[in-house]
């Protein structure tokens, strides 16, 4: 039981981050935000792109027979944006991601909770 409200409240805070990076992706970034974009080489358009494509991750982790799958791809999206910061030399933020993308792999080991 314990187990299983773990993975609700990972769950819901993973869906919940994954639209909210979906939804600001679609916002005009601040100069930080702007300089971070530009240092790891992304376009406009390519943050729009992910944008969508994590709602859609969102998406999936909530539907129970697409919960392994979202979570493959937001892990797969994590890595890739840790592949990014380390072609930009930005070792920094490839730090703050390791626990990002601990978190679906973790959601695929605790399994969809109350799937039963």
């Amino acid at each position: 039981m314990i187990k299983n409200i773990i993975s609700l409240v990972l769950l819901l805070v993973l869906a919940g981050l994954n639209v909210k990076h979906g939804l600001d992706s679609f916002k005009t970034p601040t100069v930080e935000q702007q300089k971070m974009i530009a240092q790891l080489g992304l376009t406009e358009s390519s943050m729009k792109f992910m944008g969508i494509v994590v709602i859609t991750i969102a998406v999936l982790q909530l539907i129970p027979k697409t919960f392994f799958l979202g979570n493959l791809l937001n892990a797969f999206v994590i890595v890739t944006v840790m592949a990014f910061a380390i072609k930009a030399e930005n070792y920094k933020m490839v730090m703050i991601e390791i626990p990002f993308l601990i978190m679906p792999l973790l959601m695929i080991w605790l399994k969809y909770p109350f799937k039963n």
